[in-house]
């Protein structure tokens, strides 16, 4: 083995056992645009960032195929248009599942499915517990099919949802919405899913600049807003988080665990006086920061908050005001709206077959696998399975027909896990999972149900 052979692997084996206090952000990726790239040229654009985790507005069949195998876990949604028919009964839920999610299952990571979007303070959907017997209806087709841990299902919603927002330490969800929030939140303590909120301190301070500090709202005033109960709040975000958490508490849900997931915020840099390239720049480099350093809050200074980042493009067709198409950090044809660093140091290093910085930022620990490149030529990936379920060794009997990974009957699916058996039959050296350039090292297990991708 050559020196820098030699040097490289070890640099791989060192990273993998290192453990890393920066985590991972998500991006919100919408496509309510004519000018926007395709999906396949999105992903490779994201596999040389820090984003790790991509949230989209619908179940786009071309988006779920672009990012499969890429190492980045998606949160895919049920539009609101489809809740009152998903709310009927599971076979309806199921058929859903069928259609939208199971083809594209292991080879693309989806984690989550979000029901709706703020459906409960949309005034023209009026019957808010259809979004709990979706949600409900949701989790037992998972259930049934063995994916309940891989795929958790929640609803994003806004902060209308709250009574009031300030104090913190004493909101409370609006009185109309008590009934069906109860009901939503013992679904997700039950399931272990996160509750879904859209922060947005932009909007707090644009509808009120009198009121709120400009510093306050773009995540940097150092003076801070003391709560009542001594909390000492620097940014609105921590204070808008934690509002969210005392009306979890005070539906009597205090003494569970309940993760808190900001699914939306971000600046937009056109629109109004204080929506500008600066602002926009100054608020989501401040959000990146927090969302790497795995901060807490004010109230749970221990919790990880996942946040994600609102939006990856400006989206020229977007119904509302200027603003509202102006939230992207990148313009359609892929160059930076205004100056922010979203360089990961690790990625796209196509020595180690793709994409691996996911795995360093979110400490992951050491369990690697090895799967199929997207994109990869087919011709090239079957004789890929045939090497690996011939010559190469691999007991192949579970994706064979009545084996638990079977299913999906897809080349790229059976040749995944026959490249992860080799892989780690062989010392999971970066070069048993190159397979001709269509090998890729992720560090987000694609076991699914019965199938479990073997590691060490």
């Amino acid at each position: 083995m050559s020196l820098f052979c030699t040097l490289v692997l070890s640099l791989f084996i060192l990273l993998s056992l290192i453990n890393y206090d920066v985590h991972g952000v998500g991006i919100n990726y919408g496509t309510i645009g004519n000018n926007l790239p395709s999906p396949k040229k999105v992903a490779q654009l994201l596999q040389s960032t820090i984003f790790d985790k991509v949230k989209i507005y619908d179940t786009n069949p071309e988006i779920l195929e672009a990012f499969s195998n890429t190492g980045i876990d998606l949160i895919v949604a049920v539009e609101n248009s489809q809740i009152k028919n998903l709310s009927e009964n599971q076979s309806n839920a199921d058929k859903w599942f069928v259609t939208r999610i199971l083809p594209f299952i292991p080879s693309t990571s989806i984690v989550t499915i979000a029901v709706g979007n703020e459906y409960l303070t949309d005034d023209q959907l009026l019957d808010h517990n259809a979004l709990f017997q979706a949600m409900q209806n949701l989790h037992s087709v998972l259930l049934s099919r063995g994916l309940n841990r891989k795929i958790k299902v929640s609803t994003p919603h806004s902060m209308a949802v709250l009574a009031s927002s300030f104090p913190p330490s004493s909101s409370t969800f609006a009185t109309t919405l008590l009934p069906v929030m109860t009901s939503i939140v013992a679904l997700l303590s039950d399931t272990n899913s996160p509750f879904m909120i859209n922060a947005y301190p932009y909007f707090a301070y644009r509808d009120n600049p009198s009121m709120v500090n400009l510093e306050y709202a773009l995540l940097g005033n150092t003076s801070g807003v003391r709560d009542p109960k001594g909390y000492v709040y620097t940014n609105m975000l921590d204070a808008q988080i934690d509002a969210i958490r005392s009306a979890i508490n005070a539906l009597g849900f205090g003494n569970q665990t309940i993760q808190i997931l900001v699914s939306e915020s971000g600046w937009p840099s056109r629109g109004d006086t204080s929506a500008t390239n600066e602002n926009a720049r100054t608020y989501n480099t401040r959000l990146i920061q927090r969302a790497q350093l795995n901060k807490g809050t004010p109230m749970s200074p221990k919790d990880r908050i996942d946040v994600f980042v609102f939006a990856l493009f400006n989206e020229n067709k977007k119904q509302g005001g200027v603003s509202e198409r102006n939230f992207g950090i990148f313009n359609g044809d892929g160059t930076k709206v205004y100056d922010v660093d979203l360089s990961c140091e690790f990625c796209s290093n196509e020595k180690f077959g793709g994409k691996i910085e996911s795995s360093l930022l979110s400490s992951r620990g050491p369990s690697v696998w090895c799967v199929a490149k997207p994109h990869a030529d087919e011709k090239v990936i079957q004789a890929v399975l045939d090497f690996c379920c011939g010559p190469g060794g691999v007991d192949c009997r579970e994706i064979h027909e009545n084996g638990d990974c079977f299913q999906p009957d897809k080349v790229y699916a059976h040749t995944s896990y026959a490249m992860n058996a080799y892989y780690q039959m062989h010392g999971r050296n970066y070069w048993n999972c190159d397979f001709k350039g269509t090998g890729l090292v992720t560090f987000s297990d694609p076991s699914y149900g019965k199938c479990f991708y073997s590691h060490q």
